[in-house]
């Protein structure tokens, strides 16, 4: 009995540095923005608290398009991601000459600073000296100069390619780990059965990546919600709003307009479609583990 106590108490003293770093690093500021979420907090020295008024302000039709918004902005920027990393992966790990040179070439989007390569990209989308605008006018495609960034269907695409160029360099390294876990027995035994390549991806590969694929979209997903410094640096949320989302729209309105108890409000809902995605993944991954189990 003696034993175990002390074992008990030798794992706490384990646990106690990370208990401390979450709650100060994590925890005291989840409090304390949900606790600021129902004042008025500004510029002002007294804060007063108004209770759900910051909620029930966030709730009308302007911010129920940043969250829409939001939500198509992530979701086909994650699905553009998994599908190229998917067919990068399974490229850079076929026997094919200069494998090695590929696999260098996808690093770049990953090792460039970000905010140099979202200023490259912003260049490029120029309508007057922009390289994407020059070479659709070198080969007739459009008239004239064409300004990315200056309307809004062209401007919330263009956020979405950058944050895909930015992200499928680290979608395809993870996958083409995971494709490399992968026993060659089985390959072999089904090209020994007379398999074609699609066939055995579509069998073989793509069953045993899953795992892999769920735990990548996840935490691209995340990453990409909470996606800040690509939108901002190329359109500050605009044009007419059209790129705005829920981060955005978070920042402008505490740090902006300095209306923090409405910010704050804001980034607990952030917190709680997070937690409500967490929550699904763990789901997923835990069926997963039990089917692969048995």
């Amino acid at each position: 009995m003696e034993a175990k106590r002390q074992t008990v108490i030798f794992a706490w003293c384990l646990l106690l540095p990370a208990t401390i770093y979450i709650a100060i690093i994590v925890a005291y500021p989840l409090v304390d923005t949900f606790i600021l979420s129902f004042t008025d907090a500004s510029l002002k020295r007294v804060t007063n608290w108004v209770g759900w008024e910051n909620y029930n302000k966030i709730f009308n039709a302007t911010f129920a398009d940043v969250i829409v918004r939001t939500f198509v902005w992530t979701f086909f920027s994650v699905l553009f991601k998994m599908i190229i990393g998917t067919f990068g992966a399974s490229l850079l790990n076929s026997a094919v000459p200069g494998r090695t040179l590929f696999r260098i070439l996808t690093m770049p989007p990953w090792i460039v600073p970000m905010a140099i390569g979202i200023f490259m990209w912003g260049w490029m989308y120029n309508g007057q000296f922009g390289m994407i605008s020059g070479m659709l006018q070198r080969f007739g495609l459009v008239d004239g100069p064409v300004a990315f960034l200056a309307y809004g269907s062209t401007a919330f695409w263009a956020t979405i390619f950058t944050d895909v160029w930015i992200g499928v360099p680290m979608v395809t390294l993870y996958l083409l780990a995971a494709i490399q876990s992968i026993p060659q027995d089985l390959h072999e035994a089904a090209w020994t059965d007379g398999a074609g390549r699609f066939y055995r991806f579509r069998r073989i590969t793509l069953p045993l990546l899953m795992p892999a694929m769920i735990t990548m979209s996840m935490i691209s997903l995340i990453s990409t919600f909470n996606s800040f410094d690509i939108i901002w640096i190329l359109t500050r949320g605009g044009p007419s709003g059209s790129t705005t989302t829920m981060i955005i729209d978070t920042y402008k309105t505490a740090i902006g307009s300095y209306k923090y108890g409405e910010g704050a409000a804001r980034a607990v809902l952030i917190c709680i479609f997070l937690s409500i995605f967490s929550y699904f993944y763990f789901r997923v991954t835990s069926r997963l583990s039990q089917e692969q189990s048995r």
